[in-house]
């Protein structure tokens, strides 16, 4: 009987991460709705291209490499990860059956599928953020080498077991680990490949630029924000048990009620603000939301997790503010969702994890966004001076879609020539 529990329960966690896996690879369709909607007609197969390559890129990258820099068999140093390819053989009966704490609690392979999908979400951060003028091949030759080594060495800092977790800097499911990083190398190239043409004035004017599709950017955020149930609820790893059961209920409960929050939040202060409920900040209020409770969505009180996700919609919509007072031009607010909503969350941590210091989440938060946008500035330079990064004007005028892909997504609207 005891043999048959531990199968059980071994089965049961290995089924349930799983469906989280599932639930997070359905991001992917998220994001490249909710950056398809908010883009002009022109760029949107380019985008979809982007994001649908993007996660075929970071599949195999991270199956081939990735994996093992971010949980190396070897490591170097707390601060070097080790080298390794491909993945080994899967948890043994025996090992299962062993019991006690060491013995496995779900497929190696299930823990593998897990982590591909979160690395394929940290890249799909920087899509958004340079959408419309950055080229198509040189963004997925930037994929290769962010999914390989750039985000599996600061991942390995943390959730491989590195210095900061040794630091004892707290991130639950990654509002650093995962939303911040991207949002690191996002700003690096967002400086490097510049804003759009027509997006500010001489006289420090802010142009909009409006989305060709609103409808499917709300699509976009409801399936983020229904695939974040799997991004959380999956970082408790295990179900098989009342304690487990019921810290899980208690995830989903608070991942849901941080982002209501931060929806109306946001839609309240863009309505003091303009004068308007501006849709993008209600999109952009509930994201933030979610990025600011994923670093620690079990600790608080669904009270609590309602005030964190408010506070980040207000953060995300003063941010974007922000961003383009400096001429950041970012398309989607990526930067801001996962950026600026990330740090608030990783601080937000210290009003319910007793673990949690502010030496060591300052500490992780700095030391992540160094590495990530330090790293991603050089490769992406790089790239900039050998392949280029940047459309050409007229393509930029033109759209993206016919010089890149040579299709249109809405061929019965386009005038003939």
């Amino acid at each position: 009987m005891e043999n048959l529990s531990l199968e059980l329960a071994y089965a049961l966690d290995t089924f349930y991460f799983l469906m989280c896996t599932v639930l997070v690879m359905w991001m992917a369709a998220g994001f490249a709705m909710l950056e398809a909607g908010l883009v002009r007609a022109k760029n949107t197969v380019e985008i979809l291209n982007k994001n649908a390559l993007l996660y075929g890129i970071a599949c195999i990258v991270y199956l081939l490499v990735g994996y093992n820099v971010m949980y190396p068999a070897n490591p170097v140093s707390s601060f070097i990860p080790g080298l390794d390819f491909m993945l080994g053989a899967d948890n043994s009966a025996e090992s299962v059956l062993a019991g006690g704490d060491d013995a496995p609690y779900y497929s190696g392979m299930a823990d593998f599928i897990f982590q591909a999908v979160f690395a394929a979400a940290t890249m799909s951060i920087v899509s958004g953020a340079v959408a419309e003028r950055m080229r198509l091949w040189p963004f997925l030759t930037f994929a290769i080498f962010m999914v390989a080594f750039i985000y599996p060495v600061e991942g390995y800092w943390k959730w491989g077991g590195g210095f900061l977790d040794q630091l004892g800097f707290q991130d639950f499911a990654g509002s650093v680990v995962v939303h911040m990083a991207g949002a690191a190398a996002a700003l690096a190239a967002v400086i490097l490949v510049g804003p759009r043409k027509g997006r500010y004035g001489k006289q420090g004017e802010v142009n909009a630029i409006p989305g060709a599709n609103l409808p499917m950017a709300t699509l976009g955020m409801f399936i983020l924000w229904m695939g974040w149930f799997g991004f959380n609820g999956g970082s408790e790893l295990k179900i098989a048990n009342v304690d487990e059961a019921n810290a899980v209920a208690k995830i989903f409960v608070n991942t849901n009620a941080a982002a209501a929050a931060g929806m109306v939040a946001a839609a309240l202060l863009a309505r003091a603000l303009f004068g308007k409920t501006d849709l993008t900040m209600t999109i952009n209020g509930a994201l933030a939301g979610l990025v600011a409770i994923t670093a620690e969505p079990l600790a608080p009180t669904a009270g609590l997790a309602t005030v964190i996700g408010a506070i980040g919609g207000l953060v995300v919509v003063g941010s974007v503010l922000m961003l383009d007072k400096l001429k950041l031009d970012d398309p989607v607010g990526a930067i801001s969702v996962h950026g600026s909503a990330g740090i608030w969350g990783i601080f937000a941590v210290l009003l319910s994890n007793p673990d949690a210091t502010f030496a060591g989440q300052l500490i992780g938060t700095v030391a992540t966004f160094v590495w990530m946008f330090a790293a991603s500035f050089v490769v992406l330079l790089i790239i900039k001076k050998t392949m280029g990064l940047r459309v050409s004007d007229e393509e930029e005028m033109e759209g993206m879609d016919v010089y890149e892909c040579g299709m249109t997504a809405y061929p019965e609207f386009t005038k003939d020539k």
